[in-house]
């Protein structure tokens, strides 16, 4: 079974960045496309970005421009740069692949 272990948020001033990390184990690392997924207080959880098995990359508008998924299959780790961070950005942000989810890592933005 997948396992998920999301880490690197935290608080972060308007302009700012953050580089979250996904790491994948029990299971074929690559096997399955991921997905980072955000929800903020009061929201549905909706997706942010989503990269698959071959490396085809997918973002939601909200974040296009300003947002970099990536893989590293040693570490088997994927990795979400955000970037230009807004306050509408901050939320939980989970990881999702092979029908699991991770805990999440929270994102917060202060002006």
């Amino acid at each position: 079974q997948v396992q998920l272990a999301e880490s690197g948020g935290g608080l972060v001033q308007a302009g700012g960045s953050l580089r979250l990390s996904c790491t994948v184990s029990g299971g074929t690392f690559g096997a399955y496309p991921v997905w980072w997924y955000r929800q903020a207080p009061g929201k549905q959880r909706e997706m942010v970005a989503s990269i698959t098995r071959y490396g085809d990359t997918n973002y939601a508008d909200s974040v296009r421009g300003r947002c970099t998924i990536s893989r590293d299959v040693a570490w088997k780790t994927v990795y979400l740069q955000l970037d230009s961070l807004k306050l509408g950005d901050t939320a939980v942000y989970y990881c999702h692949s092979g029908g699991n989810w991770g805990q999440g890592t929270q994102v917060t933005v202060s002006s």
